[in-house]
């Protein structure tokens, strides 16, 4: 996670496309433990050998719903298991305390809520830009996501001379 990995002094500021971005103590499963009502719950599957999936059957409409049908079910069939250890790994120290972040949120994400999305992002002080795209935005709207991290590119220089 980019939020504790950033602090390696190599890095020059950090980019968030539809991310978490827990602060001290606070891990995956303590940003989405107690979800509003009505926000979208995350279809993960009960861990299988130490990882976890998100269920192929609601996969498109909650990680990639506007990615068209056959790239979404490839996505939904191609998915990469994360370890359970993911979920509950507490940030020391977050690097947005001290260095630039961007942040692009997924307006109709319903993987991490926008609200949330709006909040972690304001807490860090983030440069933000909206994206009307589900969480998969970086395969519905590469040039969204491109643009975002050439901007902080160019942030970076110019703050560096």
């Amino acid at each position: 996670m980019i939020t504790e990995t950033g602090t390696d002094p190599r890095v020059a500021g950090l980019v968030y496309i539809a991310a978490f971005a827990p602060d001290q103590g606070e891990s995956v499963s303590t940003l989405i433990k107690d979800p509003p009502p009505g926000a979208p719950v995350p279809p993960i599957l009960p861990p299988q050998g130490g990882f976890l999936f998100l269920d192929k059957a609601k996969f498109a409409a909650s990680f990639a719903a506007d990615v068209n049908k056959a790239k979404a079910e490839f996505m939904a069939n191609s998915q990469v298991p994360w370890g359970v250890e993911a979920l509950s790994g507490t940030i020391r120290e977050p690097a947005w305390k001290t260095k630039p972040s961007w942040y692009l949120i997924a307006t109709d994400d319903r993987m991490i809520p926008p609200p949330a999305q709006q909040f972690m992002s304001r807490r860090a002080g983030s440069t933000v830009v909206e994206v009307r795209a589900s969480h998969a935005v970086y395969v519905s709207k590469p040039d969204a996501v491109a643009a975002l991290i050439e901007r902080a590119a160019r942030d970076i220089k110019v703050a560096a001379n």
